[in-house]
């Protein structure tokens, strides 16, 4: 039986899968557009959380700002984000989780996108992976690292040999205008691996370069092919969705690959 959870506020995340039947939860570790660093909201603090957390048999995934971009040719953001990502790795090491999500970030717009690649690689080198690190695909930008498949191929010869997870995200696929269909073949073609799938329905359609989620039952891309995709990669799944729908998404995706 695949594990499956989804994304929720920090501040309970034990709570949170118990009430939506989850076996699993994702969440920020502070402010997810700022810089000020990870913060256990969690009464009790990191040890409290491991323990009900472990008591509870829920799993724990923490999810990376989206400021963060060690990628970038922009000093002022590449060097902050190499130290804030091990200031994450570490506090996601500290409560146990089982992965930190990291999205794959871009480069400058007159940058050649191999400096980028080099950059990842340089992190890699330099950080001290105290729990697993899974690159996500993104959903727009020409010069984002992980957006197309022939970017996130590049990306691992990059980065291939620092044993580098994946976070495949089904609504980003789409948006970038990859075909879902046999996608977990062409993935794993490139990176040998799927670690996480976020299961997303998409408010925008195919190739629109957007990062807008959608429930199983109202977004553009065929709910069957979601779960279709989490049941091939045979990986947890968290849904990303709107909050409303979470136990009905949750409960779809496992009726799809649980049988």
């Amino acid at each position: 039986m695949l594990r499956i959870g989804a994304h929720v506020d920090q501040t309970d995340p034990v709570t949170e899968a118990v009430v939506r039947k989850a076996d699993l939860s994702q969440f920020f570790l502070g402010d997810p557009q700022g810089w000020k660093g990870p913060e256990i909201a969690f009464a009790g603090g990191a040890t409290a959380l491991r323990a009900a957390a472990t008591e509870a048999g829920i799993d724990l995934y923490v999810h990376a700002p989206y400021v963060l971009n060690v990628a970038t040719t922009n000093n002022r953001i590449r060097i902050p984000s190499r130290k804030f990502l091990q200031q994450y790795v570490d506090a996601a090491a500290e409560i146990g989780a089982k992965a930190l999500i990291v999205h794959g970030g871009h480069v400058l717009k007159d940058d050649d996108p191999a400096i980028g690649f080099d950059n990842w690689r340089k992190t890699f080198e330099r950080t001290e992976l105290r729990c697993p690190v899974l690159i996500e695909n993104t959903a727009g930008g020409d010069n984002a690292m992980a957006r197309t498949f022939d970017a996130l191929a590049r990306l691992w010869e990059a980065i291939g040999d620092f044993d580098a997870g994946f976070c495949l995200d089904t609504c980003h696929a789409h948006a970038a205008g990859e075909d879902l269909d046999g996608i977990v073949d062409r993935v794993k073609a490139i990176t040998g691996r799927i670690d996480l799938v976020h299961a997303n329905n998409s408010k925008d359609p195919f190739g629109s370069g957007r990062d807008r989620h959608e429930n199983m039952a109202t977004g553009e891309i065929d709910s069957e092919l979601i779960a279709a995709v989490a049941a091939a990669a045979g990986t947890p799944v968290v849904v990303e969705t709107p909050m409303a729908g979470h136990v009905a998404d949750i409960e779809f995706i496992r009726s799809r690959v649980d049988g």
